[in-house]
């Protein structure tokens, strides 16, 4: 199937259009256009920040109510973090995992996600997983400490972003962050450590119909007709505790809040070394304003070292559900665990370098994109580039892709097409699949699964486009759901 490449809109086709440093780069197109009004407010909202580049506007640009900032975005600030910028749950994300198997039976694709529900029940409950001290070392070790425990092939942490861990070292290290964090804080985070969950996760199953780069597909390991599995997680408690504790956010539940109440005094004021440090996090960390925090002070280092904790965390608690998932296939479908492709988070705060100089850059529902020559030499992704996800829906194809010259972009890409999917079929762009597939859509509870019709691709087509049309990845495979789970 050939992708329709649109050409992008504004002065600069390839680059995106923009208007400085005051400005947002929006990479849009005639037939997939970026909300003008919503692009307004953005750009106001950015007004006045220290930019190191102008902020990015990616395909499927939306706003959630419940978020400060809208989705598929990236911002580079030179001197300060500010943490309304992405998500509360950092390194919540995406993988994929290419199985050791076609396509199998209905039964057998029943038994497997029977064997999903078992273990990860929903509604959840309380168990804890793991000790105070692993959560510890989750938070220290990242992914490494998945890998140790579970017995997964330390080669496979080179597919993770980062390697599945942020060093601690420059903010403090990890003996700072265990004297400083709340012990409420880490016994928290003992429970659930490792699930998937409904709402807007899910766990896919899907069939590899098309390969558009060989050469690409071979290094990762992607072959037609191949299954793979798809699945989008969270980063666990200790990730949305972390992303509370450093701004009065929006989307605070019920049982959040309760937990706020406690945490952020510790955390902040009981800590405080003098009246004015307690005066300056109330201003920072309390207030509905949400100001930004300087980098190089010692309020941004202890919060870039939370934030590296949450991140390592996060990476630790997918790879537990990646383990689980594929024995769990493996189990229902016959032969060897698969492979992890890639695990990419969408919401992260990182430093990186923007234009030569040091910059804090924010993803909201963006994944990173880092060309073949930032990645680790040696590694697979040094070859291809990154590898990143542009999911559809479980009523549509989804591709795999690596990044390209995405450097205008601020090397970020939208982390899925869904919200373009439901606009395109509610005004008629897209019609139903011509050839009347469907996927079998299972839930959390005991009803019987359903079939769920397919759409035509033209909405997550549309977002490629605009995406190759920019150069900001190159498409490798495009995988077509059959069953799903959420």
């Amino acid at each position: 199937m050939k992708i329709n490449v649109i050409a992008g809109r504004g002065d600069e086709p390839l680059g995106g259009s923009s208007t400085g440093h005051h400005g947002a780069r929006v990479f849009d197109s005639d037939h997939l256009p970026a909300d003008r009004d919503m692009v307004d407010s953005f750009n106001s909202a950015t007004l006045g920040m220290d930019l190191a580049a102008p902020p990015v506007v990616l395909p499927d640009f939306h706003h959630k109510s419940a978020m400060e900032m809208p989705s598929s975005i990236a911002v580079a600030t030179a001197g300060t973090i500010r943490p309304t910028l992405t998500s509360s749950s950092i390194n919540c994300g995406m993988a994929l995992i290419a199985l050791n198997c076609d396509r199998p039976t209905d039964a057998a694709v029943t038994d497997f996600y029977r064997r999903v529900r078992e273990r990860y029940p929903y509604p959840t409950t309380n168990r804890r997983d793991l000790s105070y001290r692993e959560v510890v070392s989750a938070a220290t070790e990242g992914a490494a400490f998945a890998v140790e425990r579970h017995g997964i092939d330390p080669a496979e942490l080179e597919r993770v972003e980062e390697g599945g861990r942020i060093d601690l070292a420059r903010w403090g290290g990890g003996d700072r962050l265990v004297s400083e964090l709340p012990a409420l804080t880490w016994q928290l985070a003992r429970l659930r450590f490792g699930t998937v969950g409904p709402t807007n996760h899910f766990v896919e199953l899907q069939e590899v119909e098309e390969i558009l780069d060989p050469e690409a597909a071979q290094l990762l390991g992607i072959r037609q007709g191949q299954v793979t599995l798809q699945y989008h997680a969270g980063g666990g408690v200790l990730t949305g505790e972390i992303g509370h504790l450093f701004a009065r956010r929006r989307d605070a539940n019920r049982v959040m809040k309760a937990a706020m109440a406690v945490q952020k005094p510790l955390f902040h004021l009981a800590t405080a070394r003098s009246a004015q440090q307690v005066r300056e996090r109330m201003r920072l960390f309390f207030t509905s304003a949400c100001p930004p925090v300087e980098l190089d002070s010692d309020e941004g280092q202890r919060l870039m070292l939370a934030n590296a904790a949450a991140m390592n965390y996060g990476y630790a608690f997918r790879m537990v559900t990646y383990q689980a998932l594929r024995q769990l296939a493996a189990d229902a479908f016959g032969g060897e665990p698969g492979r992890l492709v890639v695990d990419s988070p969408h919401n992260s705060i990182y430093e990186e370098e923007v234009a030569g100089e040091r910059a804090v850059v924010h993803r909201h529902n963006s994944c990173r994109a880092y060309p073949a020559h930032l990645m680790t030499p040696g590694t697979t992704f040094a070859q291809t580039g990154q590898a990143v996800l542009l999911p559809g829906t479980h009523k549509t194809s989804s591709y795999l892709a690596v990044a390209a010259s995405s450097g205008p972009s601020l090397h970020s890409a939208c982390h899925g097409a869904g919200t373009v999917i439901d606009q395109f079929a509610k005004n008629g762009t897209s019609k139903s699949d011509p050839r009347g597939r469907s996927t079998l859509r299972f839930r959390y509870d005991d009803t019987a699964p359903t079939e769920a019709p397919h759409l035509d691709d033209a909405g997550v087509n549309a977002a490629m486009s605009v995406l190759t049309s920019h150069r900001i990845v190159r498409p490798v495979a495009r995988m077509r759901p059959f069953a799903v789970l959420h």
